[in-house]
C-alpha cells in the first residue's frame, strides 16, 4: 500500500463565481459559496493532496466529513483549501479540513477517504448493477 506520512499537506484556490454559488436567497448580493461546494472542494484538496503517493491503478474516495460552515465567502472572493494528513492507516486516511476567503475562516471539520484499486471498483460496481 502507499505509504502517506501524517502531515502531509496539501491546498487549492478558488475562486468563488456563480457556478459555485448559492441562487435562492433573490438578491444578487447575497450570492456566497454553497456549502455543498464547499464540502466538495475539502474533499478534492484531500484527495489531490494524497493522490501522487498513492500505487499505480488506487485512488481515493470519501468515506466520512464532518465539517462546518463558518462564514459566507461572497462571489468575487478566493477561498484557499487546506488539507493535512492526521492518520494513514492501511487504506484509510484522515484529514483536517479548512477553508479561508480573503478575511477569515469559511469551514473547518475533518474528513476520511479510503484507498481503493479502480479497476477492483469499477468491477464491484458492474456486478453491482447487473
Amino acid at each position: 500500500m502507499a505509504n502517506i506520512p501524517v502531515g502531509t499537506k496539501g491546498e487549492q484556490k478558488l475562486l468563488v463565481t456563480s457556478e459555485v454559488a448559492i441562487s435562492f436567497l433573490g438578491l444578487e448580493g447575497a450570492r456566497v459559496l454553497s456549502t455543498p461546494h464547499m464540502i466538495g472542494f475539502m474533499e478534492r484538496t484531500c484527495r489531490d493532496t494524497v493522490f501522487p503517493l498513492l500505487d499505480p491503478g488506487h485512488d481515493t474516495v470519501g468515506t466520512h466529513v464532518n465539517v462546518a460552515h463558518l462564514a459566507a465567502a461572497p462571489i468575487g472572493m478566493t477561498v484557499t483549501f487546506s488539507a493535512e494528513v492526521l492518520t494513514a492507516t492501511d487504506r484509510r486516511i484522515q484529514f483536517r479540513v479548512e477553508a479561508w476567503d480573503e478575511k477569515e475562516k469559511v469551514g473547518e471539520g475533518t474528513h476520511e477517504r479510503a484507498i481503493i484499486d479502480v479497476t477492483r471498483f469499477a468491477t464491484k460496481l458492474a456486478q453491482k448493477k447487473s
